[in-house]
């Protein structure tokens, strides 16, 4: 049975500076302390007036390739390394001041804000949090792309990502199974680092994007692997997925109690079953404060 936990916040700012992979433009990242039942919002302070936008699905807007959410005309972009970072460390009232519309890259992964929000250091707060626990197998996609919700056999969440790319290259398919703890997300999941395609790269430097991004800020792949550049986990491209799939199930805004198993899903259908699963899932609400 599921028994609420404390919620968490920091105890203090945490900063984290880079450039993003799609705009070039340096930007700062500053996550600050925020109440009980806050959750995660990100606020634009470089605008005219402040705006403010709740990291939830109901913010999420279809972008290519990550994920972004949007209050009004402001939008904030390729946000689901920094809530995957949050949510693998059980961070859960954050306010995430920014001074540009999309989020660092930094090395690709979550680490750089897994390194910052640790010399923050967590705290525990006076309210429990609420979560929402599968209660029946819930799948969406077809038979090449698709995502499941199952029962856990824990109290927790736990995923399981599978990738395909075929045979006859450096990817090739793999599959990771991991318990999601603030412990397992440090070491196994934070250090992995986006990836592509050398051909993907090409197109995207074609049109104009990722001009200041280099083979050294993430993992390009070429026939023989990634060019000038060492994995860090012989699975790294699996991880990295499993990754993204954390990022966007934070946007339910609640802890998640069950087994996800995706097959080469994405930042769509991850979202997708966010939504379903609000819908129709058993919500476990906290109604008393803890002592």
């Amino acid at each position: 049975m599921y028994i609420p936990r404390q919620q968490r916040t920091i105890d203090k700012p945490a900063v984290v500076e880079g450039f993003g992979y799609w705009s070039g433009r340096d930007v700062r990242v500053e996550f600050r302390p925020a109440p009980p039942d806050t959750g995660v919002v990100f606020v634009r302070h470089d605008l005219p007036k402040p705006v403010r936008i709740p990291a939830t699905i109901a913010s999420r807007v279809e972008s290519p390739r990550r994920t972004t959410l949007r209050a009004g005309s402001a939008c904030v972009e390729m946000v689901e390394h920094i809530m995957a970072a949050l949510s693998g460390l059980r961070i859960d009232n954050c306010e995430v001041w920014v001074n540009a519309g999309e989020m660092p890259g930094c090395d690709g992964s979550s680490l750089p804000y897994v390194e910052a929000l640790t010399k923050a250091d967590v705290v525990t707060q006076n309210a429990l949090r609420t979560a929402l626990v599968v209660r029946e197998v819930t799948r969406l996609g077809d038979i090449d792309s698709w995502i499941e919700a199952r029962p856990s056999a824990g109290p927790g969440m736990s995923v399981k990502f599978r990738i395909d790319y075929g045979s006859g290259n450096a990817i090739g398919r793999q599959t990771l199974t991991l318990p999601i703890t603030p412990d397992s997300f440090r070491r196994e999941l934070a250090p992995s680092r986006t990836f592509m395609l050398k051909s993907e790269a090409d197109w995207l430097i074609a049109q104009g994007l990722g001009g200041r991004t280099s083979v050294k800020d993430l993992l390009i792949f070429d026939g023989d692997g990634p060019i000038d550049n060492e994995l860090r986990y012989r699975d790294e491209c699996v991880r990295h997925k499993a990754l993204d799939l954390v990022g966007d199930l934070a946007l339910a805004g609640c802890d998640l109690v069950g087994h996800f198993v995706a097959h080469r899903s994405g930042h769509r259908l991850n979202a997708e079953l966010v939504r379903v699963l609000l819908v129709e899932g058993d919500m476990v609400t906290a109604h008393r404060r803890s002592a």
